[in-house]
């Protein structure tokens, strides 16, 4: 649909789509934080589940629109680059909370649940990437297996904050999951949950126009599909959780911006489920290459740096962030330049 578009207007489409993930998601953030205080759900599951899925529909159409163009790579890179990313968004939300590490004042025992269920969910496609090339109406077995997971863990989640069998130590550093000043508890979210839905729509239809462009950028200009999709539309589209994680921090609502991304990266895996119903020449998992990989391994990496920073609960770390945040940037900064050097 782009093709005839010259490079400035494509860049153009590009900015706007972006703006307008920008936009959406910084609105749904505090909507987000409402809805949790208003149901009995709280911040962490909120976050892990409503913000997290919300704020990745601009990036599950653009992987699901990709397959459905017969780019496997792009549409791979791009969910599971988008992890990465967003991983090292939490670092950085990290940097802007002076009080302490984030890891360790935003104790809950959902978000750690969570981190744990994404790094089962990540080794999935390495599974089936070494195992058999089979499909069932061209469609994985470890497809159907991710929604499965991805199911039963979303309800173990809710059970575990209805009934928790341990709690994280309270400090004088720990931030609760409280409603605000000023909001009204129980009146009813319906209205909040209609203009989130809303919301929901206007990414999904941005996030259309950036795979339009991403493809474009790979059809015009022979860049790499697995760059393209872990390096440019994986963060535009990861937008969202960059500022609804710093938003979140900025509010106090801690649990919510872990939450928000961990469960987003959750979520996130469920791309490749809607990509692989998506490619019709076969298992998606084998038409992937060992960049898709190196970007699938950079996200289970970063996953369990920030799992072991939230039971250690390291009280401040260098330069007063944690040394889980370092690390995850650090990996991600490497990632990025070994994939630009080699790519």
């Amino acid at each position: 649909m782009f093709e005839d578009f010259s490079t400035g207007l494509l860049l153009a489409v590009g900015a706007a789509s972006a703006l307008v993930i920008l936009l959406a998601g910084l609105r749904m953030t505090g909507l987000a934080d409402r809805i949790a205080d208003r149901t009995a759900f709280g911040e962490a599951v909120v976050g892990g589940v409503l913000l997290g899925a919300a704020t990745s529909m601009s990036g599950t159409i653009v992987s699901l629109t990709s397959a459905l163009g017969g780019d496997a790579s792009l549409a791979f890179s791009n969910g599971i680059g988008g992890i990465a990313a967003q991983t090292a968004f939490l670092a950085l939300g990290d940097m802007i909370y002076r009080r302490a590490n984030l890891e360790h004042a935003a104790a809950e025992l959902a978000n750690i649940f969570q981190a744990g269920l994404l790094l089962l969910l990540l080794a999935v496609p390495f599974v089936a990437y070494a195992g058999p090339d089979v499909a069932i109406w061209a469609i994985h077995p470890a497809s159907i297996a991710l929604f499965a997971i991805y199911a039963a863990g979303v309800y173990a989640t809710q059970g575990l904050r209805e009934d928790p069998m341990w709690q994280p130590t309270d400090t004088a550093e720990t931030r609760p999951d409280q409603p605000e000043d000023g909001d009204e508890p129980d009146k009813p979210a319906r209205g909040l949950i209609a203009l989130f839905m809303g919301l929901m729509l206007v990414m999904g239809a941005a996030g259309w126009a950036v795979a339009q462009v991403g493809a474009e950028v790979v059809a015009r200009y022979g860049f790499s599909s697995s760059i393209v999709g872990a390096l440019m539309t994986a963060v535009v589209t990861s937008l969202p959780e960059l500022v609804t994680t710093l938003a979140a921090v900025r509010r106090g609502a801690l649990q919510l911006a872990v939450g928000g991304i961990i469960g987003g990266n959750t979520f996130d895996t469920l791309f490749l489920t809607m990509s692989d119903i998506g490619y019709r020449d076969g298992s998606l998992y084998h038409a992937i290459g060992r960049d898709d990989l190196f970007w699938l391994g950079t996200s289970a990496v970063m996953t369990a740096i920030l799992l072991l920073g939230l039971v250690y609960r390291e009280r401040s770390g260098p330069g007063g962030i944690g040394v889980e945040s370092v690390a995850m940037l650090g990996v991600y900064a490497g990632a990025i330049a070994l994939q630009a050097t080699t790519g």
